[in-house]
């Protein structure tokens, strides 16, 4: 069979059929029913590129940079993933993965400005003295411990939870749910906080608001058996108990109102998951990027 020898075959990208014969771009794009320029676009992007060490270096990193925040559930900013970056042992720059980041669509989860939450206060209740007065990090684990109640709810209706950290660690050392605010809660997790420590914690300062759960009968009962010195702060006063606030702040931005919660149940171990994720994982600016129990290791082992 002859070649085609038409104008058309002046197309300078040809392709030949099993018989050697060749036909011309302009032919094969006019019989398929496609645009020339549409082929060559094609034939363009499927040339191989060669990458330069740089342009290798900036697609590891965003390979590396995009698993980091995957890991941290989508709440690391670039600080953080710079961190986590370098434990494992790359060597980068804040302002290199923030520009990164910016350039892959990826962010961090910023908590707003917390709100005074309200507190119901007893009237007839006697209040221990402020013994933290915004000094709540002593520069040693079991100083001081904070605490303080948030409010939930899920599809089957209302939701407590009660908290208590250390002020130095930033550790989570016990808590508790409920579906009513009570003062067996606050027990309940003062009880989970001294077993965490086992029930080395006589002295440590326990700060909280002045809710009725914190100055109950049953709650003074607790501290004592444990040897918890009671703290509260002022009325109305969000700064006097301003950790545990930002702390209900990481919470519900990270986890509680990224999801919907059907059951309590389900709300129940979403809690408990993000909890052990925080202590054990979730790096702490103000621990040196650390997670709290890696923090406290670090305090041990340096004791």
């Amino acid at each position: 069979m002859a070649k085609y020898a038409g104008p058309d075959f002046a197309e300078t990208a040809g392709a030949a059929s099993p018989r050697g014969t060749r036909f011309s771009v302009r032919r094969m794009a006019r019989l398929l029913g496609v645009s020339t320029s549409g082929y060559y676009a094609h034939a363009k992007r499927a040339v191989v590129t060669v990458l330069t060490p740089r342009q290798q270096r900036r697609a590891d990193l965003e390979v590396k940079i995009t698993q980091a925040h995957q890991d941290s559930h989508g709440t690391y900013g670039s600080p953080r993933i710079t961190a986590e970056l370098r434990d494992r042992g790359e060597v980068v720059t804040a302002k290199t993965v923030a520009k990164i980041m910016a350039s892959i669509g990826i962010e961090g989860i910023s908590p707003r400005t917390f709100k005074v939450k309200t507190t119901v206060v007893d009237p007839s209740a006697s209040f221990p003295p402020d013994l933290v007065d915004r000094h709540f990090d002593r520069g040693r684990a079991d100083a001081v411990w904070l605490t303080d109640i948030t409010y939930l709810t899920c599809g089957e209706g209302d939701m407590f939870l009660c908290a208590i950290r250390d002020g130095h660690s930033r550790k989570v050392l016990g808590h508790s749910t409920s579906d009513h605010i009570s003062a067996e809660m606050v027990t309940d997790a003062i009880d989970a906080a001294v077993a965490a420590r086992g029930s080395r914690c006589r002295g440590t300062v326990l700060h909280s608001d002045r809710g009725g759960e914190f100055t109950a009968h049953l709650t003074a009962r607790a501290c004592f058996g444990h040897g918890l010195r009671r703290s509260m702060g002022a009325t109305g006063i969000c700064w006097d108990n301003s950790p545990a606030e930002s702390f209900w702040s990481t919470f519900k931005h990270e986890e509680y109102y990224r999801h919907v919660y059907a059951t309590k149940s389900e709300l129940v171990a979403a809690i408990d998951n993000w909890v052990k994720f925080y202590n054990s994982v979730r790096r702490h600016s103000s621990i040196g990027m650390l997670s709290p129990d890696t923090f406290e290791q670090s305090l041990r082992t340096a004791a």
